[in-house]
């Protein structure tokens, strides 16, 4: 009789837990690279239970150099994406209609790593030098740079020749290039982990330039705004994600060892990860999540002037919404 009431208990449990998988709400995630501490905040959210309290059950897909968000999201593999507001603003001008519903990251990474010894002292010392660039949506900031400097990138004498770099950086460190594109927060830790000291470099911050773009925010489809039961699962995405967020600037060495336990390809180190978590928490700080309008404005400023061959051509519409930051933050 213990036996059957004790069976009965269980496959009762079992029941009820089922029923709540059911309950919860799916969402996937589309990252914009590979499992690492720059989406911490999404990795402690899932960990610590936070899109559980909120009824979710949050699938987090990596990325890689073969991913392109746009895409995946384009072709129904996410509800959600992260991307940077270059490539999703010409993104949607091509017809796909991504809409910014958040945006954790308050300041841009970017930047530009240089040799000292390649003679580069300043911008204007660009000029006649080889720069290591990554594409895939990720060259709009720096097309847009260049474009603000009056530098041609066409290879030119009174230009600068562009090295299609890899997700890597190796061209700065076989000198093959003066320059190279790194994050704040990982190739240039890259740099000086192959030796390099930081007395031999110089590096030129976007941000630092004026030129900086806004990076990792969240995007949807514009017509999936148009389902309530779809932007109140988003509210509870971001409520949740910036709770992650919050949490990871604060415990940043926490945050790292949650991003390790994710990495499926056990490809990150400890050291690396704590510290980049670190350095992605002085980009998240300050943000709340809702976009802040004066920094959209920049970035599609920067954006338009392009010269002869524009990020954007013209003033995107309905770009971005408040509505579900406006909903989370209540």
């Amino acid at each position: 009789m213990t036996r059957m009431i004790a069976s009965l208990l269980l496959a009762g449990a079992a029941s009820l837990m089922a029923l709540q998988a059911q309950a919860a709400d799916k969402v996937t995630l589309q990252l914009k690279w590979v499992t690492q501490a720059q989406f911490g905040g999404y990795y402690v959210a899932k960990e610590k239970g936070f899109y559980e309290a909120e009824g979710l059950d949050v699938e987090i897909k990596p990325g890689g150099p073969d991913i392109a968000p746009p895409q995946v999201i384009a072709g129904g593999g996410a509800d959600v994406i992260v991307d940077w507001m270059p490539s999703a603003l010409a993104t949607r001008e091509k017809g796909v209609p991504l809409v910014n519903i958040a945006q954790p990251f308050k300041k841009s990474g970017m930047m530009l790593t240089c040799l000292k010894e390649s003679g580069v002292k300043t911008p204007a010392d660009f000029k006649g030098k080889t720069l290591g660039v990554w594409f895939f949506g990720n060259e709009y900031p720096f097309l847009s740079w260049m474009s603000h400097l009056g530098i041609k990138t066409d290879g030119g004498p009174e230009g600068v020749t562009v090295l299609k770099q890899g997700f890597n950086v190796d061209p700065l460190i076989q000198k093959q290039a003066a320059c190279i594109s790194t994050m704040t927060y990982n190739e240039y830790w890259q740099v000086i982990d192959a030796g390099i000291k930081p007395d031999d470099l110089i590096t030129f911050k976007y941000e630092d330039q004026g030129v900086a773009t806004l990076e990792d925010g969240l995007y949807v489809l514009e017509d999936k705004l148009k389902d309530p039961a779809f932007k109140e699962k988003m509210v509870k995405f971001v409520r949740a994600s910036m709770k992650g967020w919050k949490y990871a600037e604060e415990h940043p060495d926490e945050a790292a060892e949650i991003v390790l336990e994710n990495d499926a390809t056990g490809a990150q180190t400890e050291k690396h990860q704590k510290r980049m978590a670190s350095e992605v928490a002085k980009l998240t700080a300050g943000s709340n999540g809702a976009l802040d309008e004066a920094d959209y404005k920049r970035t599609v400023d920067s954006l338009l002037k392009g010269g002869s061959d524009p990020v954007i051509t013209k003033e995107p519409a309905g770009a971005f919404t408040h509505e579900i930051t406006e909903a989370a933050l209540k």
